[in-house]
């Protein structure tokens, strides 16, 4: 494995990168958006009488959430189907079980457009839903190889919006919808501007009803998101792509991401407590959601790291929710090993998360990252203390989560900040098997 300028992009001139893009959905923020939602799409061109899916799972249907948004639909006069079948982290499997649907109900054309409404599974078997009916055929054939045929996108034109319902994974903005492959337990993205919805519409009132365990998951996430992003390499460390086709998802953080960055830290921590012990605070939960949001803009533009490449092996073999994989291996990952790339940084990520640095060297305010999160880990009281309570691993399991990362998580090992090797990421899962006794 080669990191001469951890280079993501397939194709590349060897010299360094001089260009960044930013692109994002259109974005509705606020209690009450919901409202909005007949508008959004009538301003993506939608027309009355049009047919839509509205894709979900089945508690946001028990508790008649999916119905608030399909009453908004009928209201601005569009007729509205409901798919409730997602499964939590979606196999190619359940995404097919989606696309049957679609076609059974609607032929190879689909419908007229798509809501994708819930937490990140939801969002995921939407985006990949809408990819593969506008660009016909099946979802391997636009997973990269060699699990899949690594076939382009090209069509994205019948409007995807997607609603959040936990403030966490960021899918709504995101052009990458994650699978999993269950016959060679690993998992796999479908990655495009072609997967990026067109709108998202956050309305912080459907995340009230979320028990304080999946809020603190879905709020680590988020974190993760923020410090990764904020963490990675700049983007004139990678190399120039050879043409702006081939630059990556992942290209980099740029002054507008670390922006993004520095609010969703500061709203992500300062709040979190708050929410998971009174979920009723709608001020919190709106915090909560916008810092979600932030994280979601600057990690999954920037770059995801070392530790999502440890949380997918981890999840596939124990079907962990993905948000307390993440809470359990940012510490030694995200936090620790990679705190020495760039120690200064990890200071200042020190002060965000609310350390008190005052007196140290800059090396030892950087490692004060690492005990702060677990500090509000432990202050939430919901979250597990390290991979063996999470999920019983031991340390006969490490050696094949360390293959595992290193052999199929190389488009996230690439923009890590610094290089890492199957010796440290097996290092690194051992940290994680206790963060605190």
């Amino acid at each position: 494995m080669s990191y001469d300028r951890s280079v993501s992009a397939p194709k590349h001139d060897l010299s360094p990168e001089t260009v960044w893009h930013f692109k994002m959905p259109e974005i509705r923020f606020g209690r009450g958006s919901v409202s909005e939602l007949g508008f959004q799409f009538r301003d993506l061109g939608v027309e009355e009488g049009a047919h839509g899916l509205l894709i979900t799972d089945e508690t946001l249907v028990d508790l008649g959430h999916a119905e608030r948004v399909t009453d908004e639909l009928d209201d601005a006069g569009f007729e509205t189907d409901i798919y409730d079948g997602v499964e939590r982290e979606p196999s190619i499997a359940a995404i097919d079980e989606c696309l049957s649907f679609v076609r059974d109900e609607q032929g190879e054309a689909g419908y007229d457009f798509y809501v994708g409404f819930g937490g990140g599974s939801c969002m995921d078997t939407a985006k990949a839903t809408r990819a593969v009916i506008e660009n016909g055929g099946e979802v391997l054939d636009y997973i990269a190889e060699p699990t899949g045929k690594g076939e382009t996108l090209t069509e994205s034109n019948v409007p995807l919006i997607l609603m959040p319902t936990t403030a966490g994974t960021g899918a709504e903005t995101s052009p990458v919808a994650i699978l999993s492959v269950e016959e060679q337990n690993i998992k796999e993205g479908i990655s495009s501007n072609h997967v990026r919805a067109d709108a998202a519409v956050l309305d912080p009132t459907f995340t009230t009803t979320l028990p304080p365990d999946i809020t603190a998951r879905t709020a680590m996430d988020a974190l993760d998101h923020a410090i990764e992003g904020y963490t990675t390499h700049h983007f004139d460390d990678l190399l120039h792509a050879s043409d702006p086709a081939s630059r990556p998802t992942y290209a980099g953080r740029t002054p507008v991401t670390e922006q993004f960055s520095e609010a969703a830290i500061d709203l992500l921590s300062s709040n979190v407590r708050q929410v998971v012990n009174n979920g009723d605070d709608i001020e919190a939960r709106s915090a909560m959601l916008q810092g979600a949001l932030f994280g979601a803009i600057a990690g999954l533009t920037a770059g995801a790291t070392l530790c999502h490449a440890m949380a997918y092996p981890v999840g596939n073999r124990y079907h962990t929710f993905h948000g307390e994989t993440i809470a359990v291996l940012t510490p030694a990952s995200t936090l620790g090993y990679n705190a020495a790339s760039d120690p200064e940084r990890f200071a200042r990520v020190a002060e965000m998360l609310g350390a008190d640095t005052t007196g140290m060297s800059t090396r030892e305010a950087a490692d004060e990252a690492k005990a702060e999160y677990i500090r509000l880990q432990q202050d939430l009281n919901v979250l597990p203390s390290g991979l063996a309570e999470l999920a019983g691993v031991s340390e006969d399991d490490i050696d094949w989560l360390a293959e595992q990362t290193v052999d199929t998580q190389e488009r996230l090992l690439r923009t890590n900040p610094r290089p890492v090797t199957q010796e440290d990421v097996h290092d690194i899962f051992m940290d994680s098997l206790h963060n605190w006794e």
